[in-house]
Formats: structure tokens, C-alpha cells, sequence
């Protein structure tokens, strides 16, 4: 069991999606999650509090942010500040699908199965970021071109850009395996979060002690239980705000709040804005 995104991002045709992402105007923040593709962040303006796996940090002006496949992350906004940065999530298919070619089974497959780590936070620091730079704002230029020409283009300056990256990587077995044993409860709690759930109950789901559980859910996902759940229940009011015409308190109780004071209280500490003044922002934005 995974929290996996659904969001579909490439295709046979185009195994690729390009967005520009406004946060904490165009969404609230992304809550922790992960999907089979790669997926390359690269900050224009701003800094927001990314999680990769392990790695927790505030991005800046410039960062490279590349996530390989099956990775959970998350993104949220810092306190009165505002990112704006390009995405772009493709399929590990764009690199080719032979599974005797050498360079797939070598350097592309150890990135999907997690047994080879790269950097993933690129800051203007890094020795190789000028050529980075140049090589991201290519691919991005050709993804927002979105031709079958610029495609050739894209693929060839990716595989140019992981090269770089895989210079510095190092091989490490079964580094996804510490993570794996939390992603059953983010499945339960994405299942029930309108229920009431408690440390006991998610424990038990993934068969550890309650300590040990907490210990290992804060490591990874870089919150409390406790704290994830309120975000993930905001998450999802934040979605029924902004696409439907339900009143605060029938949202504040789909998504398993029965006090509204306290949805209010939670709902401006993540988002920054009450309820009904997000709703107005959300619908100003979509105009």
C-alpha cells in the first residue's frame, strides 16, 4: 500500500507534464506524497519548505530541486512568503525501455529502484551549477515549446543533465527500505482521515511499537502523526473550498473536524487565511 499520487503526467506520446507553480497562491501547499516519475523543480522567485525523502529544506532563488521516482515529497509554504517555480514530471520511458541497453539497466533503473542516490537539492554553491542552469532552462524552454522537434532537444539535454548528477552519485542498496515501512499509514490515514484516528491505530497498521512508529513518521515524513493528519485534512478542505459550493462547517466535517473552532484555528496556521477568505482568493485566482 503507497500514498501515490493519481494525477496522471505522461503518456506514450508526451511522457511528460510541464507546470508553473504558484505557492501558496495557486494551492495551498503539496501534502506528502509520491509517483513513478522523476520530477525536476527549478525556484524563479521565492522559498518554500521542500521534504525529499530524508531531506528536509528551504529552497531559494535558483535552487535545482530533482526528485527520482518513488520518493515521497512534499512542499509548503515558508511563513508570508510566496515561490514561484517551473515544474517538470516525466516518465523514466523518455530515457528509453530496453531492458538489455546498459546505459538503462546501469545508470536510469538504480534511480527508480532507489539503490543509486544523487543530490537533490542544486544551489548556486554547487561546482557544476552554471552548466545545470543552462541545461534546465533548455529543457524547460523545449517543454513549454511543446513540439515533437523540441522533444529531441529536451531528451538529449536531460540525459546531459543526469550524467552531471550521477558523476556525484553514490550507490546505496535498499535505500528506499526505511521509508517503505510508514507508507501503509499514510495510506490508512488518507482512507480515514474523516474518522478519528489515533497513534495506536496507526501503529498497529504497520506493526510497530507506538514510540518506535513516531519516531520513524517524523523522520521521514517531517511531521508528527498528529500534525500530518490536521495537514492532510486542511489538504483536503482546501480542495473543497476552492471546487465546491458546500459552507465552511459541512467542509470542516467532511474532513473529519467536529469542532469548527478548531478547523478555523488549524485552517489559518497551515494556510495563512481563514476559510471564507481563501475561498475569495481561490476564486479571484481562477478568473
Amino acid at each position: 500500500m503507497n500514498y501515490r499520487e493519481n494525477r496522471i503526467h505522461s503518456s506514450q506520446i508526451k511522457p511528460y507534464s510541464y507546470y508553473q507553480c504558484i505557492i501558496p497562491d495557486q494551492f495551498a501547499y503539496a501534502p506528502m506524497h509520491w509517483h513513478s516519475e522523476f520530477e525536476i523543480n527549478f525556484v524563479r522567485t521565492g522559498s518554500a519548505e521542500f521534504t525529499c525523502g530524508e531531506q528536509k529544506f528551504r529552497s531559494a532563488d535558483g535552487d535545482i530541486i530533482v526528485i527520482p521516482p518513488n520518493v515521497m515529497h512534499s512542499v509548503y509554504p515558508c511563513p508570508e512568503m510566496h515561490q514561484i517555480y517551473d515544474t517538470l514530471v516525466f516518465s523514466p520511458e523518455l530515457f528509453g525501455s530496453s531492458e538489455s541497453d546498459r546505459c538503462i539497466q546501469e545508470c536510469v533503473k538504480p534511480l527508480t529502484t532507489g539503490s543509486m542516490q544523487i543530490q537533490m537539492h542544486i544551489t548556486p554553491k554547487h561546482h557544476y551549477y552554471t552548466v545545470m542552469e543552462s541545461i534546465v532552462e533548455t529543457v524547460f524552454a523545449c517543454a513549454k515549446g511543446d513540439t515533437p522537434q523540441l522533444d529531441m532537444l529536451l531528451r538529449g539535454e536531460l540525459f546531459r543533465f543526469f550524467w552531471l548528477l550521477e558523476t556525484e552519485a553514490e550507490m546505496v542498496p535498499n535505500f528506499q527500505e526505511a521509508g517503505e515501512m510508514i507508507r501503509p499509514a499514510l495510506e490508512y490515514i488518507k482512507k480515514h482521515f474523516q474518522e478519528n484516528i489515533t497513534i495506536q491505530q496507526l501503529a498497529a497498521v504497520v506493526h510497530l511499537s507506538e514510540s518506535y512508529f513516531m519516531n520513524q513518521f517524523q523522520r521521514h515524513v517531517g511531521f508528527t502523526a498528529i500534525e500530518y493528519i490536521s495537514h492532510f485534512r486542511i489538504n483536503q478542505a482546501c480542495r473543497l473550498l476552492g471546487d465546491t459550493r458546500k459552507s465552511v462547517l459541512e467542509v470542516a466535517f467532511d474532513c473529519g473536524f467536529r469542532n469548527i473552532s478548531n478547523f478555523n484555528r488549524q485552517f489559518r496556521k497551515v494556510t495563512g487565511y481563514s476559510p471564507t477568505e481563501y475561498r475569495k482568493r481561490m476564486r479571484t485566482f481562477s478568473k
